[in-house]
């Protein structure tokens, strides 16, 4: 007879014992540690990595923020509760009241220019040989420092046209259609016959007649406006019906020369003009040749001579760009030029996602090359727009060194922003920390909107 194994045919199998847990009957489980110990042991390492970063962001970022938002409810002395008088200040004080001005003008103009910009430079970038080139030269600038930057430009603000590159050009241009005044700063001795005429003008002393010889002698002449093909002053002939003179510099160098004589080393002033004036008309007018000579017509006869004001008006000297009302405009530009290359690269970078089967499939259905752009390029580059648009909105309320550096001290009341605000009123033998730590809180209510704004913008296009 054959004994039945367990599991075998007509055997009775085995009791199903279930899975091995490992239980001792003592109610505990050896074979793996509890969940709820894993997860704390997990919570520990990762509290433990952050903690540096957690206590740098309450020593560098919260600290300050509650310490500013207290102080700013203090007096100057930090001693007294001032309650909002500080916050009162913002809006009644009319330096800050300006940097809050400047400040709006920052945030409408500088970002919208630059991304403009960045998006034209994209477009057109992709459509040159040589774009990567172009690229990297407009984004140049974003290598340098902010620091650099002000240096730069205040050099091309500069006032003077032989420093400065913005006046130089606008002089060189302003030359070409306009003629430059001849002899600035030019005027008579009172030994001379001429006498001031009002308006910056010079007239004779007494009437001319014909046949008389006029001396129209003046001094102050700078030698490099001197015209380079002046001719030494000769007296013309006199001549029956018109009237003849010698406008001349009657200054002999080295000395020896005697006024209103024309002396044989002195220069005729070439081109200045010459009017003849009765009862307040011009009846009659001249230009002097290179050796000053000059003639009027028989009406000029019993005339007053007049050597208008044109002839001794100051060279225009280019434009005031750090002046008070151009030096916001000109640090704007400064900023435009330093990050629209910022703005061109996120921008070609957002332009290259773009399915082109698109594009061509309106350029083939008749839309021309502004219609592409205008209904598909720029609504389809709308997030990357809001991007670039609100990181330079953060950037600008912030701004602070190009405004130091460019402005100089007569216009920086003019320029000022909330930021240089801030650095002024905090710092300084007449510091207030109350209105320093009041600018701050500001600054801080307009930075959150835009930040908010962007926090939900990402939370938006990561559910896509």
């Amino acid at each position: 007879m054959t004994t039945a194994t367990a599991g075998g045919a007509g055997g009775v199998p085995p009791a199903d014992k279930g899975p091995d847990t490992g239980d001792t009957g003592t109610g505990t489980s050896t074979g793996k540690r509890p969940r709820g110990s894993v997860t704390g042991t997990r919570r520990a390492v990762a509290v433990a990595f952050l903690l540096p970063a957690l206590v740098l962001l309450g020593a560098l970022v919260v600290y300050p923020i509650v310490y500013s938002v207290y102080r700013s409810f203090l007096d100057q002395a930090g001693t007294g509760f001032a309650g909002l008088d500080n916050y009162k200040a913002l809006f009644t004080d009319d330096t800050i009241r300006t940097a809050v001005k400047n400040n709006a003008i920052w945030v409408v103009f500088a970002p919208t220019v630059a991304t403009v910009l960045g998006l034209i430079f994209a477009v057109l970038t992709e459509r040159i040989r040589w774009g990567t080139a172009f690229k990297l030269i407009v984004f140049m600038p974003m290598a340098i420092s902010m620091l650099a930057a002000g240096i730069i430009f205040r050099l091309v603000y500069e006032q003077a046209p032989e420093r400065g590159v913005a006046n130089a050009v606008a002089v060189g241009v302003h030359d070409t259609f306009a003629q430059s005044a001849g002899f600035p700063k030019a005027h008579p001795l009172p030994v001379h016959p001429l006498k001031a005429g009002g308006g910056g003008s010079f007239v004779t002393k007494e009437t001319v007649r014909s046949g008389e010889p006029v001396s129209l002698p003046l001094v102050g002449v700078v030698p490099a406006k001197m015209p380079d093909d002046a001719k030494p002053a000769k007296v013309p002939a006199a001549s029956g019906g018109e009237i003849t003179g010698t406008a001349w510099l009657d200054f002999t160098k080295g000395g020896g020369g005697k006024p209103n004589v024309v002396d044989p080393k002195e220069l005729g002033l070439k081109g200045i003009t010459v009017e003849a004036v009765k009862d307040g008309k011009v009846v009659a007018s001249a230009t002097a040749g290179a050796d000053g000579v000059f003639t009027l017509p028989a009406s000029a006869d019993g005339s007053l001579l007049r050597l208008p004001a044109d002839n001794f008006r100051e060279p225009y000297n280019g434009v005031d760009w750090l002046g008070p009302s151009l030096v916001t405009p000109g640090i704007i530009g400064s900023y435009v030029w330093m990050w629209a290359g910022f703005a061109m690269v996120l921008i070609a970078a957002g332009l290259a996602g773009l399915p082109r089967e698109l594009l061509e499939a309106a350029r083939v259905d008749g839309a021309n090359e502004w219609q592409v752009f205008r209904r598909i390029t720029v609504p389809m580059l709308a997030p990357v727009l809001a991007v670039v648009l609100v990181t330079l909105m953060i950037n600008v309320l912030k701004i602070f060194d190009l405004v130091f550096i460019i402005a100089p001290g007569s216009s920086q009341d003019d320029a000022n922003v909330l930021a240089l605000q801030l650095y002024r009123s905090s710092f300084g033998t007449d510091a207030d920390l109350g209105v320093g730590s009041a600018i701050a809180v500001l600054l801080l209510l307009l930075v959150i909107p835009v930040m908010l704004f962007n926090i939900r913008r990402m939370r938006k296009e990561g559910r896509r």
